[in-house]
């Protein structure tokens, strides 16, 4: 199996983006996945200086895909996720049907907000180009081996592994919302907060985190335990996402029980100041996603 790092969902400065991923190609992940996928807005890295980004990280012999917005509902935007389709280098990942139409033809990765939920669906991307899929966040283990099974046969699959997932979009900014600002007076507030606006219910349980046009949960995914049944499933790839801190921690905790390396209680101990105990398995175990099956 091999392992992905997930596109960076927070607004980072520069400086801190261009730190974060020189530390990346020095780790041991094989897929690096590229680009602002949350927020036209943001003013990040030109599709230039992404392919820099990518062009370096290859140079260390990482697979790098660019992926697109998860969103696109302006000429705006329309116009970027042409550009980044018309790349003429790298794979694309298509989070929005218009980017798997300016994909059609060429190959790709079609991306867990693509919701497929059947084989029909899966069949339908894989005839447009799709040379593997990052699988639902919502799918259970055996909902997964299910789809594998009777699915196209020749069609990766990419899954979440570790990491907060999103749960929720909208075309409206959750983050300026939270500053009293409206969406097109933001002033990027989504840059104040690297990994989020936490949320927290009245029993100060960590509930949610606010990014920009994403909620994401606030309790991380953590699979590590179920790798040996993800590969049962047909996973091919797990996925990473990343974080400010401990990425290269977290990718070394999986390439360690991949390799052989570490034992998972191990591995799961090395993990425990990034989880702080507080990770969740449910989605994978077909109960409520937040909560922790043992």
């Amino acid at each position: 199996m091999r392992l992905a790092l997930a596109p960076i969902p927070f607004f980072w400065p520069a400086d801190a983006l261009a730190d974060f991923y020189r530390m990346i190609a020095q780790t041991a992940v094989d897929i690096v996945y590229l680009g602002e996928t949350v927020c036209y807005k943001r003013r990040g890295p030109t599709l230039a200086e992404w392919m820099a980004i990518a062009e370096g990280l290859a140079d260390h012999g990482k697979e790098v895909v660019l992926s697109s917005l998860v969103l696109v509902d302006g000429e705006a935007e329309l116009k970027a996720t042409r550009r980044l389709c018309e790349n003429g280098r790298f794979l694309v990942e298509a989070n929005d049907m218009s980017a798997v139409s300016l994909c059609r033809g060429a190959r790709f990765v079609a991306g867990a907000t693509l919701n497929i939920y059947n084989e029909d669906a899966l069949g339908i991307l894989a005839d447009a180009g799709a040379v593997r899929f990052v699988a639902s966040l919502e799918l259970s283990g055996t909902a997964l081996a299910t789809l594998r099974a009777s699915g196209p046969a020749d069609i990766g699959c990419e899954a979440l592994a570790f990491g907060r997932p999103a749960l929720a979009y909208s075309a409206r900014c959750f983050s300026a919302r939270n500053a009293d600002r409206g969406k097109d007076q933001c002033e990027w507030v989504c840059e104040r907060e690297p990994e989020g606006v936490l949320v927290r219910t009245q029993e100060d349980d960590a509930f949610l985190a606010l990014n920009g046009l994403q909620i994401h949960a606030a309790r991380p995914v953590n699979y590590l335990a179920e790798v040996d049944a993800m590969r049962d499933a047909g996973v091919d790839i797990l996925r990473i996402m990343p974080e400010v801190r401990d990425t290269a921690l977290v990718i070394d905790a999986f390439r360690g029980v991949l390799d052989g390396r570490y034992p998972v209680t191990e591995a799961q101990a090395r993990l425990a100041p990034v989880t702080g105990g507080q990770d969740a398995n449910g989605y994978w175990r077909g109960a409520a996603g937040r909560s922790h099956v043992p």
